[in-house]
């Protein structure tokens, strides 16, 4: 079970980073929706890993039975290297490859309240965020919320596959 964990669980964690590289290098002109939208395609598209590392050992190692709580404990441990996996290239790309990218993303955002919303509703929201900003800025907490972003999706991409991998004995 280790190895189909780390196999396909390092197939996860590789496609993310090498989605997330080409999202980068090919979206530079995108709007900040567009590349989430991306963002959201890379990560769903890197964590269909789980369902295969599932399917894998069923097939392969487990002679076709699966109980649903091993198959969560193995999609669980799948999403989890592919969630840190992206967790720390999130944290590369803002502190070494693009260091800009939090001011330019607050700028924006900034613009796009002031844009959308009420004057008192704008000096609200952006006290909010100028309190936030900090927090945001922090390395870790990027690395955190990234990496949790991931793992929630994969819990839910695990929670599906094992609802259709498990055969009991």
């Amino acid at each position: 079970m280790k190895k189909t964990i780390l196999r396909y669980g390092l197939y996860g964690a590789i496609t993310i980073c090498i989605l997330f590289l080409l999202a980068w290098y090919l979206g530079k002109g995108l709007s900040y929706s567009g590349q989430e939208i991306i963002g959201y395609a890379s990560m769903i598209i890197s964590l269909g890993f789980v369902y295969f590392g599932i399917k894998h050992y069923r097939d392969k190692e487990n002679e076709g039975k699966l109980t649903f709580k091993k198959a969560m404990v193995i999609g669980i441990m799948i999403s989890l290297i592919t969630a840190l996996a992206f967790g720390l290239i999130d944290v590369v790309y803002i502190e070494l490859i693009n260091p800009d990218f939090s001011t330019e993303y607050y700028t924006h955002m900034v613009d796009e309240m002031k844009n959308s919303l009420s004057p008192d509703e704008f000096e609200l929201k952006l006290a909010e965020m100028e309190s936030q900003k900090e927090l945001f800025a922090n390395p870790l907490f990027s690395f955190a919320i990234m990496a949790l972003t991931v793992f929630v999706i994969g819990f839910i991409i695990s929670l599906i596959s094992s609802l259709i991998l498990q055969r009991n004995p």
